[in-house]
């Protein structure tokens, strides 16, 4: 039902799964909602009840009056994609449940986070009157060749990305995409950390909670490792669905030997890997936007919904 949808992967049932077994922030309470009409599931929905801060910063950010306080949520900050099927038809019975199990749960909010502006959810959260403020963006691109990519690049992105190439090359570099049941995790997880503490996301990649959740993702996640005399200094923990490639987490280390950039090499290779694998999207996540418009991607803009229960 998820494909046939449209949903995106982080409502596939591994991944689902995954954040049940091994939650990759606090979760209070889990929420699973399923909307069926004559015996025929129309819509499922997870929700999370969550009260901590972190990695949610910028929720509260946009929502101060929500601090402290816990609210049942579609999804985690980990997806970046609210999804909910036939929404026009669904939506109010949807809602319906989710106040009922708020409340149940003592919940003093409930919502949607990262529903993207304009599309179908968003036109119908508005028409139930429920308003929302604007919480971040995230960066999209279309996919056919590397060649064509390249081509539809301003002259200075793409002359960068090659001379690149050419002193990674000359460094010592290496570039290996692995199944996660052969990538260094422990190794990656480090790096993330290290990473997302740099934009004081502390808390987004939880020590051995990390790893064990992309090992159970199985084949939804692949990995690219980038490494410079067998030394990691960048990978990504990259995801697919039927039709987009995710550039869903990376780490970087920029002390390296050479005149190039590792994060430089690990999104070209992004690039050249959802193209082999046939998918016309990628999805290049949030932040760094001043690299990615560079780099060809498009903003999507992702609004919160956060009501009172």
């Amino acid at each position: 039902m998820v494909r046939a949808a449209g949903a995106p992967v982080f409502y596939r049932h591994a991944y689902v799964s995954a954040y049940e077994q091994l939650p990759l922030t606090r979760v209070d309470a889990f929420a699973y909602f399923v909307v069926r009409h004559e015996g025929q599931s129309l819509a499922v929905m997870p929700a999370y009840l969550q009260t901590a801060a972190n990695p949610l910063r910028r929720l509260h950010e946009v929502y101060p009056e929500a601090v402290g306080q816990p609210a049942l949520l579609s999804h985690t900050w980990h997806c970046y994609d609210a999804h909910v099927p036939a929404v026009a038809e669904v939506l109010p019975r949807l809602l319906e449940a989710v106040v009922r199990t708020a409340s149940m749960f003592g919940a003093r909010w409930f919502g949607f986070m990262n529903v993207q502006r304009g599309n179908a959810l968003s036109h119908a959260l508005r028409a139930a009157g429920l308003p929302a403020r604007h919480l971040t963006d995230r960066w999209t691109g279309g996919l056919t060749t590397y060649e064509h990519y390249l081509a539809g690049l301003g002259l200075r992105a793409r002359a960068n990305l090659r001379r690149n190439e050419r002193r990674s090359g000359e460094a010592g570099v290496t570039v290996e995409v692995l199944p996660v049941d052969h990538a260094s995790l422990d190794e990656i997880t480090l790096l993330c950390v290290k990473t997302a503490s740099r934009f004081e996301n502390n808390g987004y990649h939880p020590g051995t909670t990390f790893a064990r959740f992309v090992t159970a993702l199985g084949d939804l996640a692949q990995v690219i490792e980038v490494r410079q005399h067998g030394r990691l200094v960048a990978a990504g923990v990259c995801l697919t669905d039927a039709t987009r490639f995710h550039t869903w987490t990376c780490g970087v280390d920029y002390a390296v030997d050479g005149n190039y950039s590792p994060y430089g090499v690990l999104f070209a290779e992004s690039v050249r890997l959802a193209i082999r694998l046939g998918k016309s999207t990628l999805e290049g996540g949030r932040d760094n936007a001043a690299f990615k418009r560079r780099h060809g991607l498009s903003p999507r803009h992702l609004d919160a919904v956060l009501h009172r229960v």
